[in-house]
């Protein structure tokens, strides 16, 4: 519910405070006295587009508040949710309009952009008027308007589920049909490079492993001999030497005495640290040993690996990898045309989910359509258009997530004349009778949002001003409706009045809206009877509007 509006330096508004209420709220005045600057304003608070120039003359920026009561249920949450702003019980929008033509908004404090204002204000109000083209006269928004009338949550929930299952099960099937199409591409090279790759094997690591043997062999030619001759020279001079001093030694009487203890054992070390010196050099020497054709066959093997890691653009250590993901590109071709079909058959059992949730919403569309038309019908006869005729048709549209079903409203105001779109065929009174009719039948989940009338009465007067005004007052019950009319009759059926009127101050002429009382609303119901001049009779038709 629209709680308050507070406008400051808005065209001819120098400051104005609005406080609304719940039920049937009036706005009345003469003509050009500012009503439409009210409108003007909320819309631009709410991101509408609308006049380019709003700022007052001589002010440097325009501000326009609203504060609005949400419930519990309120759609404008989710709203809220989705764009990261702050929520709760109460919603303040803030807006500001600088004289050289900057926008900015504010959401609960906190800065947002104008598709976030007009997302939530398709939550919070609905404007309805002679040249509306947001609201029921927009043939973009009569399906959801029909099925909101038939209460088609859950077939509008199958429908879109079914759809959106199908969309996936088409994209799966494109996916593959792409792929095993680029595949067959190259299945000629696929499986020469799969062949080559498996006969050579390369292993992780292989490369380094056969460059380090390869730097072995190729080193081990140049240093061998050096150490076998080390080697021979170890096997035969020392050894015995100093085996044969040994025993002489070892044979001297009284060795202890003659203090020979030392260099025996000194000796001994040594033939054993000789010993292992031998063995250590053969050792290099038996490792140094390798056929010349290994190392051809270490070469031809190297220089194949690195060969085929460059063709592949891929390090040697993942050729191995590489050919998994060539022999799994294999696979799916030899598989493909079998998950292919799999996949079709999948598509068509989704289509078939899709057709059918679709032509079950249709159906329910189509038998509430005909009691929306009798709804209607029946609320044209109080509003002396017993003679129009009021029908929704339904044709085969676009399948998409909520049907196939194409749905616009058509009137024709006169039997036997041709019927057309509402905004084609009634003149302007009867369009606002037609669009009250509508909105009085598809109120429904609608009383969340405030509802406001831009001089819907027009061109109509007496008994059928009378039923305009008592169908906006039923309108208005559990929920709001804000009502900007001329019509006496309408005007009396509001629970709560405002006057718009002109004031000149310092020369300046600005408009202001006046709450009126009691007395009040006779005085203004009996100036919109009679005119400027206010007769006794005025009065008392106003009073008998007013009890009536």
């Amino acid at each position: 519910m629209l709680r308050a509006l507070d406008i400051r330096d808005i065209l001819i508004i120098d400051h104005l405070e609005l406080n609304f209420q719940p039920g049937l709220n009036v706005l009345t005045g003469e003509t050009g006295a500012g009503k439409s600057i009210l409108l003007d304003s909320l819309g631009f608070v709410l991101g509408w587009r609308g006049r380019a120039e709003l700022v007052r003359q001589g002010a440097s920026q325009g501000e326009v508040v609203a504060e609005f009561d949400l419930s519990e249920d309120h759609p404008a949450h989710r709203v809220l949710e989705e764009a990261g702003l702050p929520d709760g019980s109460e919603l303040i929008l803030r807006r500001v309009n600088t004289a050289e033509g900057r926008k900015t908004a504010w959401v609960n404090d906190r800065r947002c952009s104008g598709d976030v204002l007009r997302a939530l204000s398709e939550t919070l109000v609905e404007l309805h008027g002679q040249h509306d083209d947001r609201g029921l006269l927009n043939p973009k928004g009569h399906r959801a308007l029909l099925d909101a009338f038939a209460g088609a949550g859950a077939a509008l929930a199958a429908t879109r589920s079914a759809w959106s299952e199908a969309a996936k099960a088409r994209k799966t099937v494109e996916a593959t049909r792409a792929a095993l199409q680029a595949v067959r591409a190259e299945e000629e090279f696929l499986r020469h490079a799969v062949a080559e790759l498996d006969k050579l094997d390369p292993q992780p690591g292989e490369d380094e492993a056969l460059d380090a043997r390869r730097r072995q062999m190729q080193g081990a030619e140049r240093i061998r001999g050096d150490i076998a001759r080390a080697h021979a020279l170890l096997s035969e001079g020392a050894d015995p030497a100093m085996g044969e001093a040994q025993r002489w030694l070892e044979g001297v009487d009284g060795a202890e005495e003659a203090g020979l203890d030392a260099p025996l054992a000194a000796l001994s070390r040594a033939m054993i640290e000789l010993a292992e010196a031998q063995d250590g050099v053969e050792r290099v020497l038996e490792a140094l040993e390798f056929n010349p054709g290994e190392l051809e066959d270490c070469e031809e093997r190297l220089f194949a690996i690195r060969a085929l890691a460059r063709k592949h653009d891929v390090l040697p250590d993942d050729l191995a990898a590489h050919a998994d993901v060539l022999r799994a590109k294999l696979a799916a071709l030899d598989a493909g045309d079998q998950d292919l079909a799999d996949q079709e058959a999948a598509l068509a059992r989704a289509d078939k989910l899709y057709k059918d949730a679709a032509a079950a919403l249709s159906d329910l569309r189509r038998a509430r359509a005909a009691e929306l038309d009798q709804a209607v019908m029946a609320e044209l006869a109080p509003l002396k258009m017993e003679r129009a005729v009021f029908e929704t048709r339904i044709s085969e549209g676009q399948p998409g997530p909520e049907g196939h079903d194409d749905v616009a409203f058509t009137v024709a105001t006169n039997p036997g004349a041709p019927a057309g779109p509402l905004n084609k065929i009634a003149s302007g009174g009867e369009l606002s009778r037609f669009l009250l009719a509508l909105k009085v039948c598809l109120r429904g989940e609608e009383s969340a949002k405030t509802l406001i009338f831009d001089e819907i009465d027009r061109g109509v007067g007496g008994a059928t001003a009378d039923a305009v005004g008592r169908r906006l007052k039923s309108l208005a019950a559990g929920g709001q409706v804000l009502v900007v009319t001329h019509s006496p009759q309408v005007a009396a059926q509001g629970a709560h009045h405002w006057r718009v009127q002109k004031r000149v101050q310092d020369g300046m002429t600005l408009s202001e809206v006046v709450p009126l009382s009691a007395a009040e609303r006779v005085d203004e119901i009996a100036r919109m009877v009679s005119g400027d001049t206010i007769t006794q009779e005025a009065r008392a038709a106003a009073g008998a509007l007013l009890t009536g």
